[in-house]
């Protein structure tokens, strides 16, 4: 036989070969494996497969504690109780507060307004960011009410979920007569 027709043959046996085990699913990539999995041991140091069920009796891991929210009002910084504003002022309102608890406050964190007492202002924002254990101030803008009187509005904390925490911050204006 020619040795030309030898490698054709043996061109056409190899492209037929490699076509077969590719329809079959079969790999020919001798690339390794990237992922292995973990090799899990029970409490005796032994080795677990990752289809094996540990029995009633092996230890259970330990529940990863939740983190506790808490708000402690501090001070206010602005318009003690009782301030008189201006009718039709803008203005705003400071407290002080700690993040009490162990959390740390975020954007999903919200202060609601919880008792508006007369006064035009935004129901919900944001809770300052704050690091569990630290100081924050909070602030909330509004414009002054036009009559005469004593406003007083309160607002409580809430985590994401939307449960309330914490101690309530208050402010108490009085407009006078003009």
């Amino acid at each position: 036989m020619d040795s030309a027709l030898r490698r054709y043959l043996l061109f056409i046996i190899l492209a037929a070969t490699a076509f077969w085990l590719a329809s079959c699913g079969a790999k020919i990539d001798s690339t390794p494996d990237i992922y292995r999995p973990p090799t899990l041991t029970d409490s005796a140091g032994g080795s677990i497969s990752p289809t094996q069920i540990p029995s009633a009796d092996a230890p259970h891991p330990s529940p990863v504690p939740q983190c506790e929210d808490d708000l402690l009002f501090v001070k206010d910084l602005t318009l003690p109780d009782g301030t008189i504003v201006p009718p039709g002022a803008e203005t705003d309102k400071r407290w002080l507060v700690e993040n009490a608890g162990t959390c740390n406050w975020d954007a999903g964190y919200r202060l609601q307004l919880i008792s508006e007492g007369g006064l035009n202002i935004d129901a919900e924002q944001a809770l300052y960011p704050a690091l569990a254990g630290t100081q924050a101030m909070l602030q909330v803008r509004f414009t002054a009410p036009t009559e005469p009187g004593t406003y007083r509005a309160a607002w409580q904390a809430h985590r994401p979920g939307g449960e309330a925490f914490g101690d309530p911050i208050y402010m108490e204006i009085v407009i006078p007569e003009s």
